[in-house]
């Protein structure tokens, strides 16, 4: 079976109890969109979506995109705040976890489902718990571009990754790492949480804050008595890669696209036996956006099999729309089987929904990390 059908497989069982969605229509982009632009805001580091995804999007439609790269969530969080005030974004690309806080911030706009194409989705990913996140006081404000995976890094010959695979390793001083201080915390958490040395469920901090304090409190004591074996932060996908091939790590908890542009040098890409990290990655559209119309017409595209397709391929991740898999490269899906097999995709732990007041505390926890 390929990494495709398990993929699909896995994404049916998380959303049993839905209703089988709807065929996708067929829809003549060329046709019905208007001509136009719209100004987009997204990751930094994806050079596919500039040099192909938005020609054939403008091929297809007639609307040109005007992008702006940012390394990190916390940069657009930063410059859509600036944006609810002067103008100047229409569509946005965070996470769903973080949709919480882009909403209490006041900055985001609803979705007019009439003019995107939700049957197109497969299941799991718009409907069902993830469907639930992404409404908030009833309407939509999110909808999905693309998942994938943060796992481990690692460099065949020299890391010592534990039998099987553990998130231990990227806190023995065995192995140089490069880590994203969030994601290196919440490890810790999840590891001391798995090994019965928290008070409490790693979990409890993200719905109670005093929980997360306590939590966090020790998560970081921890992770501050490892922090030798630490040659590089990152934020974004270029500092990721750089901390492999600049700075000489061994290992590191990075996302699944690091792992693939380094496949060919060496690293591996593997799932700790406590369960991936998983990312449910989308769209959202700015309050005060100027491009209504284009901005749907966005969306609606990366949701057709070709532009779920091209998306998920500049991310070297997985595709959101029906019948996009068959159009990835085959090379994509043979990575990802390597790396995650049924029982391993059954043990994805998906990011939890976090809060502005969260988010905030989160920042400090990093910073105190890296200033240790």
């Amino acid at each position: 079976m390929t990494s495709t059908v398990n993929r699909r497989s896995f994404l049916k069982r998380s959303a049993a109890g839905a209703a089988a969605l709807a065929a996708p229509a067929i829809i003549p982009f060329k046709a019905l969109a208007s001509s136009g632009e719209l100004n987009f805001t997204g990751w930094a580091g994806y050079p596919v979506l500039a040099e192909k995804v938005f020609p054939a999007f403008t091929a297809a439609t007639g609307i040109t995109v005007n992008f702006t790269e940012q390394p990190d969530q916390d940069a657009m969080l930063a410059a859509a705040k600036i944006s609810i005030e002067a103008g100047g974004i229409d569509v946005v690309e965070p996470t769903i976890d973080a949709v919480g806080a882009w909403h209490s911030n006041g900055l985001l706009g609803a979705w007019d489902e009439s003019k995107l194409a939700m049957g197109n989705y497969l299941p799991g990913l718009a409907d069902g718990a993830a469907g639930e996140r992404s409404r908030k006081d009833g309407a939509l404000v999110y909808v999905p571009s693309n998942w994938g995976t943060e796992a481990l890094v690692y460099n065949k010959e020299t890391a010592v990754l534990g039998d099987p695979p553990s998130l231990a390793a990227l806190f023995d001083p065995a192995n140089q790492v490069v880590l994203r201080p969030r994601s290196a915390l919440t490890a810790m958490g999840r590891l001391l949480d798995v090994q019965g040395k928290l008070p409490r469920p790693w979990i409890d901090g993200y719905t109670d804050m005093g929980a997360m304090v306590e939590l966090w409190d020790i998560a970081l004591a921890e992770c501050v008595k490892a922090k030798a074996n630490v040659v590089q932060w990152w934020s974004g996908e270029n500092e990721a890669n750089a901390g492999f091939v600049a700075n000489g790590a061994t290992v590191g908890l990075c996302w699944d696209s690091t792992g693939y542009n380094l496949r060919n040098d060496g690293y591996g890409y593997a799932a700790p036996t406590e369960g991936a990290f998983a990312w449910h990655q989308g769209f959202v559209m700015m309050k005060n956006a100027a491009n209504v119309e284009q901005s749907h017409e966005f969306v609606k595209w990366v949701s057709t099999p070709e532009g779920a397709a091209g998306w998920a391929s500049a991310f070297s991740s997985n595709a959101v729309g029906k019948g996009a898999a068959e159009l990835m490269a085959a090379d994509v899906s043979t990575y990802y089987n390597s790396a995650f097999d049924d029982a391993k995709l059954a043990a994805l732990w998906w990011w939890p929904d976090q809060s502005a007041e969260f988010i905030a505390k989160r920042g400090e926890y990093s910073d105190k990390y890296k200033a240790s």
